[in-house]
């Protein structure tokens, strides 16, 4: 079990759809974590690629063009130490697939910046809202301090 401020070998970050939640949590782990973490996402369904989370990740260093939403039956992988959910759907799914498996699950309740309506900066600012709160809740977590020099 690892505990706040432990830095577990593997995460997955799990959400709806993989579009929007999980990605950014998986890309600033990653940001945050260089080759420290092994990182991956799921979703419950399938979604589309989401244009405003290619932008506002774009806007601390991460390129999510690439990403493609996949589910948790499309993952092609377990042995992770920690799946951390996102939204209800996806808590349920992750407690349903670790039943059997020693792996810790964590809910960490994140809005769904995708409901956010009006212009498209209101929009974008609601992305980045979830942005930043992942980032720091992921800080917090895994215990991540600043490199020396940078």
């Amino acid at each position: 079990m690892t505990r706040p401020g432990q830095v577990p070998g593997a995460v997955l970050f799990a959400c709806g759809m993989n579009a929007v939640r999980s990605p950014m949590a998986a890309a600033l782990t990653r940001l945050l974590f260089p080759q420290r973490i092994y990182v991956k996402s799921c979703g419950v369904r399938e979604g589309e690629p989401d244009p405003f989370v290619d932008a506002v990740m774009q806007e601390v260093g991460c390129d999510l063009s690439r990403h493609r939403p996949k589910t948790f039956e499309q993952l092609d992988e377990s042995g992770f130490d920690l799946v951390i959910s996102l939204a209800p759907e996806a808590h349920h799914k992750a407690l349903e697939m670790t039943r059997t498996e020693a792996v810790e699950v964590e809910y960490w309740p994140t809005p769904d910046p995708t409901l956010a309506t009006g212009s498209r900066e209101q929009i974008l600012s609601s992305y980045r809202e979830v942005r930043d709160l992942l980032q720091t809740r992921i800080k917090k977590r895994f215990g991540w301090t600043p490199t020396p020099g940078g």
